[in-house]
């Protein structure tokens, strides 16, 4: 069967609160995504701490602060630290978001969709080639969640997502849960855009569980179990793509029983056999 030969992974995001459980259920887990910007400026005791969990599970490092997606160009400095996190740690790769997080000096502390058009598509263009001249390697970028369009805009999101995978030649970290929540908010059809992103791009993936706000809008506030929707996306994804997957559970708080994570780790890998299993009939 086709799931047999594609090497998948299952796995979560690194939280200090989940520590003991993913490392009392490391057989269960097969990859860990760390927050890169927390150990930016880590202490050598917390550094050792990261490398210790580096050689016991395949570790990805997940960028937070960068803010690439932005006609500003980004801190070298953060690129740099970056670039010797990545250096230490040796991880399968590094990841960040189609997102701008500082404008004119000021942090607005919380990823946010840039206008979709021309200039940030050169922006961001420009930012990941320093990215990648400073570190070595190009990052997987992330589609990000949103509440409203972007004030500016002159492309839908999966023609501008589209495009700056395309053309900065770098991967696609394909968050499902953002895409169901953009879905939900800008009301657009989810499978129809996961047909229009380069699916041959992706090897990295990110579930997770919002919430439903006054008006209907969702939030993507990753403290809530994944929906069904989200494992059906996933289910989707591997019924199109033939490379093997690494699929990230995020949770950032309101933490359940370990034991309810690894259930979701385990419907994720069905959904992942049933998609392989999809393909052969496709």
């Amino acid at each position: 069967m086709v799931a047999a030969a594609v090497k998948d992974r299952v796995g979560l995001g690194w939280r200090a609160e989940l520590a003991a459980g993913i490392f009392v259920n490391l057989e269960q887990i097969d990859v860990v995504e760390v927050i890169a910007d927390n150990y930016f400026h880590a202490s050598s005791k917390q550094m050792d701490a990261l490398k210790t969990l580096a050689r016991q599970v395949p570790v990805l490092l997940h960028g937070v602060g960068l803010g690439l997606a932005s006609t500003a160009a980004v801190d070298r400095k953060r690129i740099e630290s970056m670039a010797r996190l990545f250096d230490k740690v040796r991880p399968e790769c590094w990841t960040e978001h189609l997102a701008f997080v500082r404008a004119g000096g000021i942090e607005i502390g919380h990823l946010a969709a840039p206008p979709r058009n021309e200039n940030t598509l050169a922006g961001l263009g420009a930012n990941l080639e320093l990215a990648r001249r400073i570190t070595g390697h190009l990052p997987a970028m992330e589609n990000i969640a949103t509440l409203l369009d972007p004030p500016g805009s002159t492309m839908d999101e999966a023609q501008w997502v589209g495009r700056a995978i395309r053309e900065s030649g770098c991967g696609l970290l394909l968050d499902l849960h953002n895409v169901h929540t953009n879905a939900i908010n800008l009301k657009f059809d989810p499978f129809a855009y996961i047909d229009n992103m380069p699916l041959g791009r992706v090897s990295v993936l990110h579930i997770a569980g919002g919430r439903t706000m006054r008006g209907g809008r969702l939030l993507d506030d990753h403290l809530h179990e994944t929906p069904d929707d989200v494992f059906a996306l996933l289910r989707y994804v591997a019924a199109r793509t033939p490379q093997p997957l690494h699929v990230l559970l995020e949770r950032d708080g309101n933490y359940p029983e370990m034991s309810q994570l690894i259930a979701e780790l385990g419907r994720a890998r069905t959904a992942l056999r049933e998609g392989r299993d999809d393909r052969s009939k496709i």
